[in-house]
């Protein structure tokens, strides 16, 4: 259901677990505000290559659909020592991630809060 100063956007939430996940396949509810701001610009430059992150500290690491705090992805989170690939970081501390279950080959794409997460290398070609 629509309501004023709501959008629906068709997701597949996934809860994560670092090694498995399980899909939900409901719609999920942001508000006009949650819009996802562009990459590759001065105030949120991409990675290049991408790099491969680690989560760190205790508890799940939520995913929003946009840098912002009022913007989760209910149900959409990682647990510590999940690994991410980051493709831009802002200047205000969010990072553009996306994980890739490593047993079903489903992903999901969001923004989380960088100062949980620590490089472990680039992704690119063998």
């Amino acid at each position: 259901m629509r309501g004023r100063g709501v959008k629906t956007v068709w997701a597949r939430a996934v809860v994560l677990t670092g090694l498995s996940s399980s899909v939900l396949g409901q719609p999920v509810l942001a508000a006009e505000n949650c819009r996802e701001p562009e990459t590759g610009t001065r105030q949120i430059p991409l990675f290049s290559p991408p790099l491969s992150m680690a989560v760190t500290g205790a508890g799940q690491l939520q995913f929003y659909a946009a840098p912002d705090v009022r913007c989760p992805i209910s149900g959409v989170f990682v647990i510590p020592k999940g690994a991410l690939i980051a493709y831009a970081q802002s200047a205000d501390g969010w990072s553009s991630v996306m994980y890739l279950n490593p047993r079903t080959g489903e992903s999901v794409s969001g923004w989380v809060r960088s100062a949980r997460l620590k490089a472990t290398g680039t992704v690119g070609p063998r």
